[in-house]
């Protein structure tokens, strides 16, 4: 079967001699995994479609019966240069990446995840960045992904809680004490998350404060049970 779809690497790895295995999320296939051979050789062409976050139109070959595709071409759209220039941007865009990888079930297409990644690297390449990228980008997945919260919990008020799922990464600059409180409460509920449904954890989360406790306060501490998390059904 040949199929040309839209995709974001998510990952590469090195295979054989000149080959490359990357997973990939697609527009309408959800996450794959492919091979990419002879990308490594001086006259491989396909080496830049095969980077982390580059997002490229694909042509896949598959097997009857195969679980692994093939590339066979592949059309950049963007490689996104400002985020390659900066290493908190870049580090930020690989932690998007991983998310996406570790959070999302093979061939199970979802449209809105390919379009919030997208989104994510899109603001990243554009936008200045701030602290709470990386928690937003969460919470939106969680909700994507079927283990959104319903309301706010720990007493974070339902317009900050909306701004953090609604509003555009790069508007979300908070220098009020209630709103700092607000976004450690956030990370509280990625980490309790990603804790939870992680058989081990993210590489990129050391770099983004989301394993650091929150602190300590009478609301976050006698209010536990609200982080219970439970797929939606």
């Amino acid at each position: 079967m040949i199929f040309t779809d839209s995709g974001i690497i998510l990952f590469r790895q090195e295979f054989r001699e000149a080959d490359r295995m990357v997973s990939l999320y697609t527009r309408e296939h959800g996450r794959l995994n492919a091979r990419l051979p002879g990308v490594l050789r001086a006259a491989g062409k396909l080496k830049a479609v095969s980077e982390p976050f580059a997002c490229a139109d694909y042509r896949f070959y598959v097997r009857r019966g195969g679980t692994v595709a093939t590339i066979t071409g592949g059309k950049i759209n963007s490689i996104f240069p400002h985020i390659r220039q900066d290493l908190k941007r870049t580090t930020l865009a690989m932690h998007f990446c991983e998310l996406i990888q570790r959070l999302t079930p093979l061939h199970q297409p979802s449209e809105a995840k390919y379009e919030l990644l997208l989104a994510a690297l899109t603001e990243l390449e554009l936008g200045e960045i701030n602290s709470a990228f990386a928690a937003a980008f969460t919470l939106r997945l969680m909700t994507l992904a079927g283990f959104g919260l319903e309301r706010p919990v720990l007493k974070i008020s339902a317009e900050f809680w909306r701004r953090m799922h609604e509003d555009e990464l790069s508007s979300l600059v908070f220098s009020e004490p209630e709103d700092l409180l607000a976004l450690s409460k956030c990370n509280s509920v990625c980490r309790r998350f990603l804790n939870q449904y992680l058989t081990f954890p993210l590489n990129t989360l050391k770099n983004f404060g989301l394993n650091e406790p929150a602190p300590l306060t009478e609301e976050n501490q006698t209010e536990p049970e609200e982080l219970v998390l439970h797929p939606a059904h």
